[in-house]
């Protein structure tokens, strides 16, 4: 398990290198990424930009201005916005509370409505049930999330405000967790909107897999045995069937994390890392998006690390070394 902790964490520090090079080299080779021209205003004279690439170091060799970059980052702490020139990390600081609290609901909605509609979708292969949750897990895929954000947004906000099983939504925002309920009742319809096609992709993967599951070697040896169908089933079939399931959760809660909650967090107004992310990219600012960039893939590593953990926990046939 030591050997085991030693290399996820080598290939943390290895995938954030990689992906930090990537991001700095990119906005170095865009049209209109130098951030001296930006820095400069709508009139600049050339002798402004030049005065502008000397103060802030731009003028120097690329692989010093990484290396500032990097201290000032990750050693230092203190790295500042081209575009407004403010601090970035107690930005994102304030940011991943909001950014988790949106991304962990609604992955706990996808997961348990996902299994659970596989589950049954499985059990009930070929009947009107199965049929029902297949149209739905396959509509549920098929609508763009940020779509349905802006509708439900509308109709439960605005369109059916007056309405009383609507009208305790509120307009948008975040609330602190300081009050647990104003906090769920924020994050109550950006879960949903945000979870709804995981929650389908989900059942799908989880029927297919329970039902190769169910025709498995150890399952035929489990009935014969003399087990309880309900035993068989959680203990054997559905147990293995996971693994799949797993794999999509650790790559789907970095993905979201890292990226997906831009599509959401923007409609809603929640204002975590996602929404300060659009506005960085807007404006081609480097610093925040280089910090953001390094966050969610730091997510992704620790979400996959975890997935390796849960492998051996699922199915003893695999292990860790």
């Amino acid at each position: 398990m030591i050997r085991f902790v030693v290399r996820r964490l080598a290939g943390l520090v290895l995938v954030l290198f990689a992906v930090s090079l990537a991001v700095f080299a990119l906005f170095n080779v865009i049209p209109g990424g130098d951030p001296a021209l930006r820095l400069a205003g709508r009139h600049p004279t050339q002798q402004n930009i030049a005065q502008i690439r000397h103060d802030w170091g731009f003028d120097r060799p690329l692989p010093v201005q990484y290396l500032d970059m990097m201290d000032h980052l990750v050693i230092r702490r203190d790295i500042i916005s081209y575009q407004d020139q403010t601090p970035v990390m107690p930005t994102i600081e304030t940011g991943v509370p909001r950014t988790l609290s949106l991304a962990v609901g609604a992955a706990i909605l996808w997961l348990v409505f996902g299994v659970t509609i596989g589950v049954l979708s499985g059990l009930n292969a070929g009947r009107w049930l199965d049929r029902v949750l297949t149209v739905v897990a396959l509509t549920g895929i098929s609508i763009p999330i940020f779509w349905l954000g802006m509708v439900l947004l509308y109709l439960f906000t605005y369109r059916y405000r007056d309405v009383g099983v609507f009208s305790w939504i509120p307009i948008g925002g975040y609330a602190s967790w300081s009050d647990p309920i104003e906090w769920a009742k924020h994050l109550i319809v950006p879960w949903c909107v945000l979870a709804v096609v995981s929650i389908g992709f989900y059942a799908r993967v989880v029927r297919a897999s329970l039902l190769d599951a169910r025709g498995a070697d150890h399952v035929r040896t489990a009935r014969a045995m003399g087990l309880s169908r309900s035993r068989v089933l959680f203990r054997h079939a559905l147990r293995t069937s996971l693994i799949p399931v797993v794999t999509l959760f650790g790559l789907d809660f970095g993905a979201t994390v890292g990226g997906t909650v831009i599509l959401i967090e923007k409609v809603f107004g929640i204002g975590g890392v996602g929404q300060y992310a659009q506005e960085s990219v807007a404006h081609l600012d480097l610093p925040p998006l280089m910090a953001i960039t390094l966050y969610g893939a730091a997510i992704v590593v620790v979400a996959n690390a975890a997935v390796d953990i849960a492998y051996a926990w699922l199915d003893p046939r695999i292990r860790v070394a």
